[in-house]
């Protein structure tokens, strides 16, 4: 029926268009970094579904759509329906139309495996390159590799190491590649490159959806911003800010977290910026949870009309 395809549309439109610009100028993600990027997962993850229910909605017979209806009735927690009414008898065209909506759903996931591959390869050989070049530096626990200009990454994975250069080991203060070195473990740990591939494979597949764009852009910023606050638990402000403006000229590979990078100005104007962490975060959180709410009860009255 064609009003139980409005609710998965409207969702769509919501996460596809609307949610990702205010997510943008709120000021609470790069307060709660990890949040704001497990927000933006959980939009990437809405608009998938929803777009594949607009299509099983669309084209499910009349008789199979109220069914579903009516068993997505029993699930909601405001619904006094504790049964659903009739047998379910799929056609061939209501298979067809489930096996479109699995597709559907089935494309950024491998899309996103193929991320994951790519890099990995591309890590791999970069780790080639290293062992070839570069030296254990027992002292500090990385690969050192001899070349002037100050850097510091990573490269995350099952082998994950971190990479100085002595250009950075002679620009550093002991407590600022301290600092640094906390960084890229922090991405190591924490395994950042997981989504860094699941926003780089869900926009190779919406190139022309605001959210993937957005998505795109703002993961990987969010994910150093983590990492450095993990930093900070173990150095000061000053002595992390400063390390990351002598990195901040470093151009590394896509595959490798750098310390430095273009991002570097502004997580250097954070860290100096003091702010409180955690009620922004909060009322950011509530106002998402509020939004996926209203989503939930309108998706719930419509699905569940006759």
């Amino acid at each position: 029926m064609t009003h139980h395809v409005l609710p998965p549309l409207g969702v769509a439109l919501t996460t596809g268009f609307v949610l990702p610009v205010l997510l943008v100028r709120a000021r609470w993600p790069a307060q709660a970094p990890r949040l704001a990027v497990a927000m933006w997962g959980a939009l990437g993850l809405l608009f998938t579904f929803s777009v594949s229910m607009v299509a099983v909605q669309w084209l499910l017979s009349p008789r199979t759509s109220h069914w579903f209806a009516d068993w997505l009735g029993t699930c909601l927690p405001w619904s006094e329906q504790d049964t659903v009414g009739g047998e379910l008898v799929l056609s061939t065209a209501d298979w067809v139309a489930l096996g479109l909506g699995v597709s559907l759903m089935s494309v950024p996931l491998l899309s996103f495996a193929r991320e994951l591959f790519l890099a990995r390869r591309k890590r791999g050989r970069h780790a080639d390159r290293l062992r070839l070049v570069g030296s254990w530096n027992s002292d500090w626990g990385i690969t050192v590799v001899d070349h002037a200009v100050p850097a510091v990454y990573c490269l995350p994975g099952r082998a994950p190491q971190v990479v100085a250069t002595t250009g950075a080991l002679h620009s550093l203060t002991d407590w600022q590649l301290r600092s640094v070195l906390e960084h890229e473990r922090a991405h190591v740990a924490g395994r950042h490159h997981v989504p860094v591939a699941a926003a780089e494979g869900f926009a190779a597949v919406f190139r022309w959806l605001p959210l993937a764009r957005r998505l795109r852009a703002n993961v990987p910023l969010l994910l150093e911003m983590a990492a450095d606050d993990r930093a900070l638990r173990s150095c000061s402000r000053a002595c992390l800010a400063t390390a990351l403006f002598t990195l901040a000229v470093t151009e590394l590979p896509r595959v490798a977290f750098a310390a430095g990078g273009a991002s570097a100005a502004l997580r250097v104007r954070r860290i100096l910026t003091p702010h409180r962490r955690v009620w922004p975060a909060l009322r950011g959180l509530t106002s998402a949870a509020g939004a996926l709410y209203l989503l939930t009860f309108a998706v719930g009255v419509c699905c569940s009309a006759p």
